[in-house]
């Protein structure tokens, strides 16, 4: 057949891929197929429509470079990011939720010793975060390692900035016998996703700004448990409702609270004021139910 119309043409791309080997992307592809086709009918989408669509994903993959992949931008403000995220985390009652990995994670950030900083060089109000990591019985698990990380003051990761240093606002910790760490920041900042590329310009488009609420990133993971993937936001801040890229859950939110004793400050080796964040996770697996 090669008369093909708007009425037969979906049907005769799949039956062209029905011999397809691998049946997953057989049924990957397949859905995405009819889904866009469908899409096209629905918007009776024009010719300069699609030519124009063809331009901006052109555009965002020219934007993919060194550390920026648009393309987890552009997904992460679509919402596809956490809905895979969602689906691909199921967590039983009790357990902590997870959020989206994010473009910034780094491998082979520094192992520290509970209660060191991860600030080698920083900007804003000095911090304690503390907390357990439990299992969903209640019952602590001995070392578990959490990887951190974070923006600077000026909302900036590392990574994005030249002048902080390899590292910077990154470690990782273990868990003592009690199920129990603790590391010295800064409090995390609110700060705009980059959006000098085609996914700001498709933000602007849509009349939506590019801000995420402050938060600190975290990945807890123990052997015999899954592996949470989160991040734990600061209660208050004024885009906590309109995430960028809708990571945020009522349930990661927790407040910074100040402290003005000397005494405790001392004990944290830290300065007043500083901001104590305290939060437990709870991983699923392990048998715990």
């Amino acid at each position: 057949m090669r008369d093909l119309d708007e009425h037969d043409i979906t049907d005769a791309v799949l039956a062209r891929m029905a011999g397809a080997p691998d049946p997953r992307l057989r049924e990957v592809l397949g859905a995405l197929i009819r889904h866009l086709h469908a899409f096209a009918r629905e918007v009776e989408l024009t010719p300069a429509e699609w030519e124009r669509g063809i331009r901006f994903l052109t555009d965002t993959g020219h934007a993919c470079v060194g550390d920026r992949q648009e393309f987890i931008l552009l997904s992460d403000t679509l919402g596809l990011s956490i809905l895979v995220d969602a689906m691909a985390n199921r967590k039983p009652t009790g357990a902590t939720a997870s959020s989206v990995l994010g473009p910034f994670h780094r491998d082979g950030a520094p192992e520290l010793a509970a209660g060191e900083t991860i600030a080698r060089q920083a900007q804003g109000t000095p911090a304690v975060v503390r907390g357990r990591v439990l299992d969903t019985a209640g019952q602590p698990i001995a070392g578990a390692l959490l990887d951190v990380w974070q923006t600077n003051g000026n909302g900036l990761y590392e990574t994005q900035d030249p002048d902080q240093p390899d590292m910077n606002l990154r470690g990782r910790f273990r868990t003592d016998a009690e199920g129990r760490y603790r590391f010295r920041t800064v409090e995390p900042v609110s700060y705009p996703i980059p959006h000098d590329g085609p996914v700001g310009s498709l933000l602007r488009s849509l009349d939506r700004h590019p801000f995420r609420p402050a938060h600190i990133h975290f990945i807890v993971a123990a052997d015999g448990f899954d592996t949470l993937v989160t991040q734990v936001f600061s209660a208050g801040d004024p885009y906590l409702g309109s995430d960028a890229v809708f990571g945020v859950k009522d349930s990661l939110v927790a407040a910074f609270r100040r402290i003005d004793d000397p005494e405790i400050a001392a004990r944290h080796r830290t300065s007043v004021p500083f901001g104590l964040l305290e939060y437990d996770f709870t991983l699923s697996g392990g048998g715990s139910g």
